[in-house]
């Protein structure tokens, strides 16, 4: 039996941008802990097939439309943990970069963060009760050629998240963030498959490897359970040391 601060079961959790990647894997370990899983996405079908394989509800909703996030959250209904994962990635030098690609990032990954966070915590701030955990990433503290957009993103929700904290944390609703590393995905499979990349990943990350999504679980369970709720504004860095060392 686990120690009981880390009981999530019978709690009701949304993950946005859960069909598939570290998302999908969230919203697994979410299920095996016992809660009532939503799965999101913006491809309904997508998401369905997910959510079926899982046993989980799911909604589907554009995170950067507002109208969008209000009719898709008041379809879930109450909520006790939120899981802001919905992201996307744009590869590209800032000086061939363009501005519809930037803000579709930017609208993603860190607009889309604040309006179902926002939403969902009006029912969480009114009932004093709520955890909401933010996706990151190592590139919200470090930068790397061609993903300057995500990176000011992730750099935003860091922030984000603790503005969030100020102001929500008072009601009894703790936020906090993930920052996951070098995870092997089916978005990062290119960057996997690429022998160079995949040795200097390797190279560069104390535990010598690429990170599996199940590793990102134990983090989440802990933000999203009684043993956190104490823990308010924090980023958790979960990327084989990489940020630690130089």
């Amino acid at each position: 039996m686990g120690h009981p601060v880390f009981d999530v079961a019978g709690r009701t959790a949304l993950v946005t941008g859960s069909s598939r990647g570290i998302g999908l894997a969230l919203a697994r370990g979410l299920v095996e802990a016992g809660c009532d899983v939503v799965l999101h996405g913006r491809d309904g079908a997508a998401v369905a097939r997910s959510a079926g394989e899982l046993g989980a509800r799911h909604v589907a909703f554009d995170v950067t439309e507002p109208e969008a996030v209000e009719r898709g959250v008041a379809e879930v209904g109450p909520l006790d943990i939120l899981v802001n994962n919905a992201g996307i990635q744009h590869r590209e030098p800032l000086l061939e970069l363009a501005a519809a690609d930037w803000r579709r990032v930017l609208d993603t990954n860190l607009t889309g963060a604040f309006l179902v966070a926002r939403e969902v915590a009006r029912g969480m701030v009114a009932t004093g009760r709520g955890k909401i955990v933010n996706i990151a990433s190592l590139q919200a503290e470090l930068a790397r050629p061609g993903i300057a957009a995500y990176a000011a993103a992730k750099g935003g929700l860091r922030m984000l998240t603790r503005g969030m904290c100020a102001e929500w944390g008072p009601a009894g609703v703790q936020v906090n963030a993930i920052a996951p590393g070098y995870f092997a995905t089916d978005l990062t499979r290119a960057l996997v498959d690429d022998e160079e990349f995949s040795r200097w990943v390797r190279g560069r990350t104390p535990a010598g490897r690429w990170g599996r999504v199940d590793e990102l679980v134990g983090a989440l369970l802990f933000l999203a359970s009684p043993a956190s709720d104490y823990v308010c504004g924090q980023v958790l860095y979960v990327d084989g040391g990489m940020s630690a060392v130089v």
